[in-house]
């Protein structure tokens, strides 16, 4: 589209947007961003609209199609509104539950739904107060409600919001039901078609009780209550980074038996503007600094942080130095499932009829540890929704003992449908005792699985690409990865490649096969013959491309780690070569 035409079409669009239907200080942003000589911030507002995709909104909050805001939150509400009533049409009273995070606008975000809902008759469980997601999700299953959705951008910059929607399993939704939502989400054209016209009598406020009801089931995720009786002076400390974590995980720790548990002051303090770090994700190292810093002073044993809306956690330990190192998400992956597998056995709680599930992104340790245990494990897309899947489909079945992916996230029971920083930082503290049970920290943990299940290094890449344009050199990164495969990783010739949007893997020979999952994804996956994976996606939630490459080398003893980590960073340095990075 030529810039005058673009230009005309946002022009137009925007100025539907100065109707009655829209408050005052919306008209007025609106007509100011038309006035301005320069257009880039109402092209960027009104390019396009906020897609409610598969996983709901996120974007930047502000004025426009493309923002974050009442608007647009209200047409993602009164598109599930209506899809509700079709799907539950013969139901007598339809009911969601909806939970917020600490973000700027979530509280304001979390209102409007709730008045959009009751206004479309469904009743409404609001909380009366930020909450984690993994509670939200429970709480769907626990007062038997038909949706739920969470106002949250999880650990974006502070600039996001999003809306995630969930269906009655306590899942994001999938199929059939994502497409459906979406449908009559795309129905809702203008402010006019929005009822905003809340019935208080429909809206009930819910609190203490739900967080009871749940920190009572997060208790039953504890493998060995009497290791933390006997390690119950381990020295914790835990940030949520100012969001939700703070309202359960300090609670939750203490139910488990852990009483020597600090926090971090300045970050127990609600505040969507983040102001003590830069990125509130921990992920990134400087999101623990406060944490760590607090640990040496205290000189603590781990540390923890869970993000915004507390469904991640990011840990850290000390190495054999003394020194305070981070474990990244496939590591915490690796030993929340080692350590549940080898209690489960010891406890003869293994009946053969155990999974485990990871994204494919996640380190193929996993699929040694669970192969070598005899225990089945899926393979499944980014995203928690993917594992939820995977849960529902053998409820009843088999029994579902845990699931993680790299990015931090890891679920460890079943009546929680999305991944749960509040079960994840208590059984991690578990872990830990359990370790200094027989005489070890969890860096040496850590090394002994690589010792038992062979080493893996890891490393992300994210490619910000923002805005219009970002998105289309995303788009032709892709298609020039697809068209032209890698033919070799760090000198290593790739064997295998997998195209998981045309569900087709081809092997070094020229062969091809089919690949099942139950639908396709824009992911692309290169395997070489020494072991090397390489994971290419675009976000579906950020303008970013994400790269995540996994290389293997032989480790012999603990002795050996520093030197294997050396050689695989050399390894990850060649591998960004050959992807041209």
């Amino acid at each position: 589209m030529e810039n005058q035409e673009l230009l005309q079409m946002v022009t137009e669009k925007a100025r539907k947007w100065l109707s009655p239907d829209y408050d005052e200080a919306t008209r007025k942003e609106v007509q100011r961003m038309l006035d301005s000589d320069d257009k880039s911030e109402l092209i960027e507002a009104f390019y396009k609209d906020l897609e409610f995709g598969t996983g709901g909104l996120r974007g930047i909050m502000g004025v426009g199609s493309n923002r974050m805001n009442i608007y647009t939150v209200g047409a993602a509400t009164q598109g599930l509104s209506n899809y509700l009533l079709k799907n539950f049409k013969d139901m007598k009273q339809i009911s969601v539950v909806i939970g917020h995070d600490c973000r700027n606008n979530s509280r304001l975000f979390a209102e409007i739904s709730a008045n959009i809902f009751s206004a479309n008759g469904i009743k409404v469980y609001l909380f009366d107060d930020m909450r984690p997601t993994p509670e939200m999700s429970f709480a769907i299953r626990h007062l038997h409600c038909q949706s739920g959705i969470i106002l949250t951008a999880s650990h974006n910059p502070k600039e996001y919001n999003g809306y995630k929607a969930y269906w009655d399993d306590g899942a994001q939704v999938l199929a059939p039901h994502d497409k459906g939502i979406i449908d009559e989400v795309n129905k809702v054209t203008s402010a006019a078609d929005i009822k905003f016209q809340g019935n208080k009598e429909l809206i009930e406020i819910i609190g203490e009780k739900v967080d009871a009801a749940y920190l009572d089931q997060v208790k039953t995720v504890s493998i060995d209550p009497e290791v933390i009786k006997r390690h119950k002076d381990l020295k914790i400390v835990y940030t949520p980074i100012h969001g939700t974590g703070m309202m359960l995980i300090p609670r939750a720790l203490k139910q488990w038996g852990f009483e020597n548990v600090s926090t971090v002051p300045e970050q127990m303090v609600k505040d969507g503007n983040f102001p003590t770090v830069v990125s509130p994700n921990p992920e990134n190292a400087e999101a623990l600094s406060m944490a760590v810093n607090l640990a040496k002073q205290l000189d603590a044993d781990l540390v923890m942080a869970s993000d915004p809306d507390a469904d991640r956690v990011g840990i850290a330990c000390k190495d054999d130095k003394g020194q305070w190192v981070l474990m990244n998400g496939n590591q915490t992956c690796l030993m929340f499932l080692y350590y549940i597998i080898t209690q489960y056995t010891k406890l003869g709680k293994m009946t053969g009829n155990e999974f485990v599930v990871k994204t494919i992104v996640t380190t193929e340790l996993i699929r040694n540890i669970a192969e070598r245990n005899n225990i089945e494990m899926y393979d499944c897309y980014t995203g928690f929704k993917w594992i939820a899947r995977e849960i529902r489909l053998n409820e009843g079945k088999k029994k579902y003992i845990g699931g993680g992916e790299e990015s931090y996230g890891f679920l460890a029971e079943d009546f929680v449908r999305d991944k749960d920083a509040v079960s994840a930082c208590c059984l991690i503290a578990e872990v830990a005792a359990w370790a200094a049970d027989n005489g070890k920290t969890l860096y040496q943990l850590l090394q002994d699985i690589y010792l038992e299940y062979g080493f893996s290094k890891e490393c992300a890449i994210n490619i910000v690409k923002p805005g219009k344009s970002g998105a289309e050199e995303i788009k032709a990164m892709m298609e020039n990865y697809r068209n032209n495969p890698l033919k070799e990783l760090a000198g290593s010739p790739v064997v295998l490649f997998k195209d998981y949007q045309t569900l087709k893997q081809t092997d070094a020979d020229g062969n091809t096969k089919d690949i099942e999952m139950p639908g396709t994804s824009n992911v692309l996956q290169f395997f070489s013959a020494d072991g090397t994976k390489v994971s290419i996606r675009p976000s579906g939630t950020e303008p970013k491309i994400k790269f995540y490459i996994e290389v293997k080398e032989l480790m012999h003893s603990r002795d050996d780690y520093r030197e294997v980590n050396v050689k695989a960073d050399e390894k990850i340095e060649k591998v960004k070569k050959s992807l041209g990075l």
